[in-house]
């Protein structure tokens, strides 16, 4: 790979010309040596390239857990509203990170920010049935005549219905947890109103076998450890 592309791709903050720049100002080094030309071909796995005397890793792709507060918006850019993008630290920025998925912007909770768009394609196809896991507060208590329902799929508003979902009560009426398999819009919400409930609050705290770290703070993001990956996509 190119010396100057391959800074670009793992700098969100440097353009191929700005590289270009620092070769020639003699900030780039590939294995403790000076690099003046922008085209150079690198092993990038294998040689160590540093900028300014930074060391620039290599990662095929990138895997974010963040946990979204209210009022954020799950989208690259919004003219309104701040959005998932604008709270990733500059450490883990680079070119192409997306939301895999939305949040509505008064929900909480676990959101991928990624580049890789097969493996979000797959996490999330309707045929993945991949789950995802909300804590959900209601305005009126949930009963254990509910879960039944849940299970064998509700009948939502629109003569949409949707595939079982697993209800867990708990000790507090008013909290519970559902595990849905699919992502149509509102759908969680719909839900609640199809039993005559409401849903006052609502955070995500897993996908697939991945759970949101509990020690991660609202807006605070941490990179998803390579071994984690595949839980992403696990039923």
């Amino acid at each position: 790979m190119r010396l100057d592309r391959f800074i670009a791709s793992q700098k969100a903050e440097l353009s191929r010309s700005d590289v270009k720049e620092l070769c020639r100002k003699g900030q780039v080094t590939v294995n403790g040596e000076t690099v003046r030309r922008p085209d150079v071909q690198i092993n990038e796995s294998g040689d160590e390239v540093r900028v300014s005397g930074e060391a620039v890793g290599y990662r095929e792709h990138i895997y974010i857990m963040l946990n979204k507060p209210k009022g954020v918006v799950c989208a690259t850019r919004d003219g309104l509203s701040q959005t998932v993008l604008e709270l990733i630290p500059p450490e883990l920025r680079r070119r192409g990170l997306f939301p895999a998925g939305r949040l509505d912007k008064d929900t909480e909770g676990f959101v991928l920010i990624t580049d890789d768009g097969a493996l979000a394609h797959k996490m999330l196809s309707p045929k993945s049935h991949v789950p995802k896991t909300y804590l959900v507060g209601t305005a009126y208590p949930v009963t254990e005549e509910l879960v039944p329902a849940f299970a064998v799929g509700l009948a939502i508003d629109g003569g949409e219905t949707c595939l079982p979902a697993q209800l867990t009560l708990s000790e507090d009426p008013f909290r519970c947890t559902l595990t849905i398999h699919e992502g149509k819009f509102h759908q969680v919400k719909r839900m609640f109103e199809a039993v005559g409930n409401r849903v006052t609050s609502l955070k995500r705290i897993s996908i697939g076998r991945l759970a949101l770290d509990e020690n991660l703070p609202l807006g605070g993001c941490l990179e998803i450890l390579h071994k984690d990956v595949e839980k992403l996509l696990s039923c």
